[in-house]
């Protein structure tokens, strides 16, 4: 049977690939075999292929660390110490699991006559929609896409349209009718569905930046809120913001239990949702063949069986299958047949409860019926304490502390005791930290993840063989140590006064290279749990959406001088300046009419409006020196940086050395905008690369005590005076 990989690297028992009201959190398939086999197929994953959950798996044997030259060592977590992140080459990524398979090529005609290849999307990810218009749910699906569709430019995926089943004129009808305005490819006679062994009227697959197939979505609901449920299944993969339930900025959200509706196979009364409240209740679906579902039901008996009676939560285990004899015997044979199964018909609470991919699935639901947690797949050494600590939270027993003694337990562990702090922790920019890889095509990027995951490259850490969801982002290990306090109560070191020091740890990752600017006392209560908690629901949502304090990354005290000025020292980085698009900025304004616009002359001349730049109210034909994009627009104003015994290092700023995404971008991202350069933030590597002009051996960056070309100076200075006579 061919393996299947998930995105959390758990063993289950496979239903087919789709999912239904994703608030409910289920399960986001990555494929990695065969497309057709992954839809086709009913039956248990190989837990080989699955990364072996048990089994730990150093970075040398995953071939991500870097060469001794190019490593250094980092201080264990295990030890109690902050950790240092590990050097990386430069844009180095981690292999593929060898599970993981490429999406196979193809390439089509789309309804205007034009050819497009899956080689020509490389770089980008890709949402495929395969879809029939003359079957359900099409327009529905269509809908959705189209929503998800605007979001597109903005997080870095492209959307095409794969037509089958049908002619090229049904397809265009249906196109225009729906407004879809992404391109479609022409696959009524079957060749792209043949190769990608697709056999459903309606199938969305995701593609990852390098290719690889990541999720895989069909089998969708055709009553209800459609559009509204298949919009948060891709918004939920495609990890883009996924509108909150009530007030946007409300610490607590947490969903209620859709209707059930099951039958007792024991005498065939029909339970519902209501009958559960008023006693915390686990909700277990199910199928009998399944081993992983036997692990899951058998270490869900040993948790009931430590409560006392009065609390010991209600056991609702629901069949997928309405087989009660092969269920009843199974149960009998595995001596699991301690409780009374239901049987869902016609697979409508199935369909409600979002179970239309792996199973088990296990919810927790407290006295009042809400779900406080959803989890899908079994993962013998993760889930057995995890579920015991959520059933004691929702039943309001007392909470055993069970982390991972010798790896790292993830936020959904911390979560269920320090609960207000993790609900704070979700309205954090570092909550998101590793999607915004996946956006930049930089998740694989070994220099990049140590920032953005949870105990790389560390024992029981994020690694790239298992790809643990629980520890992607900056969870609360990142910040308080493995096991926070309880584990390693040394991680955050004391100040001199023996308060905690956690200016320390952040600056593991906001260094100069790649956090520029960055001010501890300014940017702590944007991740302080305490700051956040007290914030208003309003407060909060602007939080979420906002950007961070405004910095000036570039120096303010100095007074801008041209750059002619850095010519004498600088003259092969001005000469390359010189003849790139930067060099000749102004002229993009006249050919366009625009050269007296002052909008526009904000971005097209050096310090527009500022002491020594170009002048708020002047022509450009009389300040050519300014008229262009020029070195201080980039390297910040250059009067305390010129002079023959000024000083050298800390007066303007060197980008060289600098991280491009993460430091460049910022610098650049004023005027390379959305509303002015659309998708410049994916595509900044290239366009620094284009652009780059020098090295990070120059004057700006020559260390105190080095002597400065004299000669070089006295040209400079000789330049500039000739400029200002002029």
């Amino acid at each position: 049977m061919p393996a299947i990989l998930t995105s959390m690297s758990m063993p289950f028992c496979f239903r087919g690939l789709s999912r239904i009201r994703p608030v409910l959190r289920p399960l986001t398939f990555a494929l990695s075999s065969v497309l057709c086999c992954a839809f086709l197929t009913i039956g248990c994953a190989d837990d080989d292929a699955l990364g072996g959950t048990n089994t730990q798996t150093s970075a040398e044997e995953l071939g991500a660390s870097s060469s001794s030259e190019q490593s250094k060592s980092a201080p264990s977590s295990n030890s109690g110490e902050a950790s240092t992140p590990h050097i990386h080459a430069e844009g180095e990524k981690a292999p593929r699991n060898p599970n993981e398979r490429p999406i196979p090529a193809f390439e089509g005609t789309t309804l205007d006559g034009s050819r497009l290849a899956m080689r020509d999307l490389i770089g980008q990810r890709v949402l495929l929609f395969f879809f029939n218009p003359e079957v359900e749910p099409a327009r529905e699906l269509s809908r959705a896409v189209a929503t998800i569709e605007q979001e597109a430019s903005t997080h870095n995926f492209k959307v095409v349209g794969i037509g089958v089943g049908t002619n090229s004129n049904i397809l265009a009808e249906f196109a225009a009718a729906e407004g879809l305005e992404f391109p479609i490819l022409d696959d009524s006679g079957g060749s792209i569905s043949r190769k990608l062994r697709i056999r459903s009227p309606s199938t969305l697959i995701g593609v990852a930046a390098d290719g690889y197939m990541d999720f895989g979505l069909r089998n969708f609901p055709l009553d209800g809120d459609i559009v509204g449920s298949i919009e948060e299944m891709l918004r939920e993969n495609l990890r883009l913001t996924i509108p909150p339930q009530g007030s946007p900025g409300s610490l607590y959200a947490f969903s209620h239990a859709p209707a059930l509706g099951v039958v007792s196979m024991s005498n065939g009364d029909v339970l519902e949702t209501k009958d559960l409240e008023g006693r915390a209740a686990i909700v277990i679906f199910f199928l009998h063949t399944c081993p992983h579902c036997h692990r899951a039901l058998a270490s869900i008996k040993a948790t009931l069986e430590s409560f006392d009676a009065e609390l010991r939560p209600r056991l609702v285990a629901i069949s997928i299958q309405n087989a009660p004899s092969a269920v009843r015997k199974s149960l009998k044979d595995l001596d699991l047949d301690y409780f009374d199964p239901y049987l869902d018909p016609g697979g409508k609470a199935t369909e409600r409860w979002g179970v239309t991919g792996g199973v088990p699935v296990v919810l927790v639901l407290d006295q009042e019926g809400q779900i406080r947690h959803r989890s899908s797949g079994w993962n013998d050494r993760r889930d057995p304490g995890l579920v015991r600590m959520k059933v004691a939270k929702a039943a309001g027993a007392r909470v055993p502390m069970l982390l991972e003694p010798k790896g790292y337990s993830g936020n959904d562990v911390c979560g269920v005791c320090h609960e207000q702090e993790h609900a704070a922790w979700q309205f954090t920019a570092h909550s998101t930290a590793f999607s915004t890889l996946v956006a930049h095509a930089a998740d694989r990027r070994t220099d990049c993840v140590g920032c953005h995951v949870v105990g790389f490259e560390e024992t029981g850490g994020f690694d790239f063989r298992r790809q643990p969801a629980h520890l992607e982002n900056v969870g609360c290990e990142s910040c308080h140590g493995r096991g926070g306090p309880h584990l390693t109560p040394n991680f955050v070191p004391r100040d001199a006064a023996g308060q905690h020091d956690y200016q320390h740890v952040c600056s593991t990752c906001h260094n100069p290279k790649h956090s520029l600017g960055f001010d501890y006392a300014e940017f702590q209560p944007r991740v302080s749990h305490r700051k956040i908690v007290s914030l208003s629901d309003t407060e909060r949502a602007d939080l979420l959406g906002g950007s961070g304090p405004i910095r000036n990354l570039l120096p303010t005290s100095a007074d801008y001088v041209g750059s002619n000025a850095c010519q004498g020292c600088h003259q092969a980085e001005f000469a390359t300046w010189e003849t790139s698009p930067h060099g000749h900025s102004v002229r993009t304004l006249e050919r366009s009419g625009k050269s007296n616009e002052t909008e526009c002359l904000t971005c097209h001349t050096t310090a527009f409006g500022k002491p020594g730049g170009f002048p708020a109210t002047a022509k450009v034909a009389d300040h050519a020196d300014l008229a262009r994009v020029g070195c201080e627009s980039c390297h910040g104003p250059g009067g305390d940086h010129i002079g023959e015994t000024a000083k050298r290092v800390g007066t303007i700023l060197s980008l060289g050395d600098k991280c491009d995404s993460c430091v460049i971008l910022k610098v650049c991202g004023d005027c390379h905008d959305e509303a002015n350069d659309s998708g410049f933030q994916f595509k900044i590597d290239e366009r620094i690369d284009a652009q780059r002009h020098g090295t990070i051996d120059s004057a700006a960056t020559r260390l105190e005590g080095e002597s400065a070309d004299r000669e070089r100076l006295r040209e400079a200075f000789s330049l500039l005076a000739m400029t200002e006579a002029r």
